[in-house]
């Protein structure tokens, strides 16, 4: 486990987004990027987790390919990602960093529409 300030959680998510290649960080539209301590009981409750369960990241929202013409007036989408999940995960601050931007880049890939199956597709092709 490693445990890091508030400023430095925020300045590693400030460079995961960074790193977001430009053609996805260009077509994001209507997304909010924040961080919390933990998943809320309402999203814990919502997500149907056991108790042993948690989440390092949450993409909340309609993701683009489900927006139609009748998409308006309404609250931005959200991705959070949780603070305390990946210190307890992370042994190093370079480890930290890397599920910080994987997680990131895995609630982004839910903003256009991918589902996990995809998600992983894309990830296992990538590793390999």
């Amino acid at each position: 486990m490693i445990q890091i300030s508030d400023a430095e959680f925020e300045a590693i998510i400030a460079d995961a987004m960074d790193a977001i290649p430009e053609h996805y960080a260009m077509n994001m539209k209507n997304v909010g990027i924040t961080w919390d301590e933990q998943p809320s009981l309402v999203q814990r409750e919502k997500l149907r987790l056991r108790g042993d369960q948690t989440l390092f990241g949450l993409y909340e929202g309609i993701p683009l390919t489900q927006r139609g013409m009748n998409y308006n007036l309404v609250l931005p989408d959200k991705i959070t990602i949780f603070k305390k999940p990946i210190e307890m995960s992370c042994n190093s601050i370079e480890q930290l960093k890397k599920e910080v931007k994987h997680t990131l880049w895995h609630e982004i890939a839910h903003h256009f529409g991918l589902d996990h199956e995809r998600i992983h597709e894309l990830e296992d092709n990538h590793q390999a």
